[in-house]
């Protein structure tokens, strides 16, 4: 079972801290950096669409093959056929692509700096672990995986 500190460490919390910060950088940032206008909403409205659905198709891919989409815990069966044919970790890129949306709605320039840290924060606490179980769990399945599909993009 699961200890409520376990459920705060969450990527979507990590996103939505993220994104709160986006805000409020965005709130009290100098007025002369920006994006620019309508084309900048647009660009926000398409990645985080983009992002919501990478997200969706990874998660019903990998509830058709029956594993778990929470971190932090063992996998079932190593997925690597749908849109994790193309990433070993696409709910992530749509994750850095629904905070980029945002960054570019809420007008933050100096949020863009949050994007790096989100990654990294992202690759540390969630996916080096969760490569480092897959690894041991389905070894040589998990080795070619590696070297067909890029972690990313």
């Amino acid at each position: 079972m699961r200890s409520p500190v376990q459920w705060i460490d969450m990527p979507p919390v990590w996103l939505l801290a993220a994104i709160v910060a986006a805000y409020a950088i965005g709130v009290v940032e100098p007025m002369w950096l920006t994006f620019g206008g309508q084309w900048a909403r647009l660009v926000a409205g398409v990645l985080i669409g983009g992002g919501l659905i990478l997200l969706a198709l990874a998660i019903y891919e990998m509830r058709s093959k029956r594993t778990t989409v929470i971190p932090h815990q063992e996998a079932d069966h190593l997925v690597t056929s749908g849109i994790f044919s193309r990433s070993r970790n696409p709910i992530y890129v749509g994750d850095m692509l629904i905070l980029a949306g945002f960054i570019l709605r809420f007008d933050a320039v100096l949020a863009l700096t949050l994007l790096p840290v989100f990654v990294w924060v992202i690759e540390r606490r969630f996916v080096i672990p969760e490569e480092d179980r897959l690894r041991r769990k389905f070894r040589a399945e998990y080795a070619r995986y590696c070297l067909k599909t890029r972690r990313w993009i």
